[in-house]
């Protein structure tokens, strides 16, 4: 028994002697690679082909996820595949590569030329190195140098809040060169396939509904620097605004109408359900912007919100002019009645001071018709608030929705 394990354990090391000597007969040197003269060799010089040509970038970005849209600091995050590749004649392929292509360690970045591309709108990049770091890089045959690597990217996007919540935002990802003006480096995107959109990407609040790829050259006083760039248009879902904002802010225009039904005489009754519509809407109004940073100029919400307050206001001015006719009527019964008096009449009253008094028909049709004008207001307000706030709503949905 002992041995057949010494056998084994004979048989084990040879195997794995042999293993070494393979391994460091395949093994790679970043000398091995280069010129003959390796002082020929710059890797703060891109790799032309042509002195007159500048050298060529191929970028391919595969998009994972795009989460945390951030209105309030109008920013979003991104998880990314970005390769880039070209063309290095410079280099020369090792004597025993007999495969397509050849992973190349990573520490090999530091001494070789690659692209100096940075994201142009990012606030913060984030390098996984979960297990392992998350980059490559492969030698092909034909002298092409593939880097891939793996990034959550946190960019900041220009957003427009004229027609929320019915906007349509637009952001994007620029990748620009830092150093090299086009007279040197040129960015561009692969031929057959330069973006892949991840197709199970769900947002909460919106629906990614289009990816462009762009051009974003710009002239700085050095030169002009290439840049690519990434567009998202992101479509904001309007189920959580629905069912949040709009629904209960109509609710309470609705039940401020219910004072129109109401007793004139109940004073308590219809201020209190008017002065309440009004504070409660006034807290649906600054909810609704909670989210969004403070800006300037009016929001659709903004014109939505204001016109639900002014009619509930309304409401409550509609009820004074009410009051106002009743108190007339009161008013004006009274210095007629202090005016006539009578021994013996049917319907007769009593005033404070003991006289008895009685209010003739003229005065009961005056107070009647005061009455019946106050009543007549009310009826109207049933009729024509509902109608104009039925008008304003087909009018909002119309235009924000089309």
């Amino acid at each position: 028994m002992r041995f057949e394990c010494n056998q084994f354990s004979f048989i084990w090391l040879a195997q794995s002697f042999m293993f070494l000597e393979v391994s460091s007969a395949h093994s790679l040197d970043f000398n091995t690679i280069l010129p003959p003269n390796p002082e020929e060799y710059d890797n703060l010089q891109p790799p032309k082909e042509d002195e007159q040509k500048p050298t060529i970038v191929r970028f391919h970005v595969t998009v994972l996820s795009i989460d945390s849209i951030d209105e309030g600091s109008m920013t979003y995050v991104a998880d990314i595949f970005m390769s880039q590749s070209w063309k290095d004649n410079r280099l020369h392929l090792p004597e025993n590569m007999t495969s397509k292509y050849r992973l190349l360690p990573i520490s090999w970045l530091k001494k070789m030329w690659r692209p100096d591309s940075f994201f142009k709108n990012a606030k913060r990049v984030t390098f996984q190195e979960m297990t392992i770091p998350n980059h490559y890089i492969w030698l092909y045959s034909d002298k092409t140098i593939l880097y891939m690597v793996k990034l959550t990217l946190e960019l900041s996007c220009a957003m427009k809040f004229e027609a929320y919540p019915h906007d349509t935002q637009t952001c994007s990802m620029k990748m620009e060169s830092l150093s090299y003006t086009t007279d040197d480096l040129v960015f561009d995107w692969e031929s057959e396939v330069p973006l892949v959109v991840e197709p199970a990407i769900e947002l909460p609040q919106h629906i990614l509904v289009d990816t462009k790829l762009g051009d974003c050259m710009q002239e700085y006083s050095t030169g002009n620097f290439t840049c690519i760039e990434v567009l998202f248009t992101l479509e904001r879902r309007l189920g959580y605004y629905l069912f949040h904002t709009y629904i209960p802010t109509c609710l309470i225009v609705i039940m401020s109408w219910i004072s129109f039904w109401i007793r004139a005489d109940a004073v308590p009754a219809r201020v209190t359900l008017c002065v309440t519509s009004l504070l409660t809407l006034a807290t649906q109004h600054a909810q609704s912007q909670k989210s969004l940073p403070p800006v300037s100029y009016i929001k659709a919400i903004d014109i939505f919100m204001s016109t639900c307050t002014l009619f509930v206001f309304s409401s409550l001015m509609e009820y004074a002019i009410v009051n106002i006719v009743i108190g007339r009527a009161e008013e004006r019964v009274s210095n007629l009645m202090s005016e006539v008096q009578m021994i013996h009449i049917e319907g007769e009253i009593r005033v404070p001071n003991g006289t008895r008094m009685t209010s003739s028909p003229s005065l009961r049709s005056r107070s009647e018709t005061f009455e019946r004008q106050a009543q007549k207001i009310d009826m109207c307000s049933r009729i024509v608030f509902p109608f104009l706030f039925i008008v304003l709503n087909v009018a909002y949905w119309c235009y924000y929705l089309s």
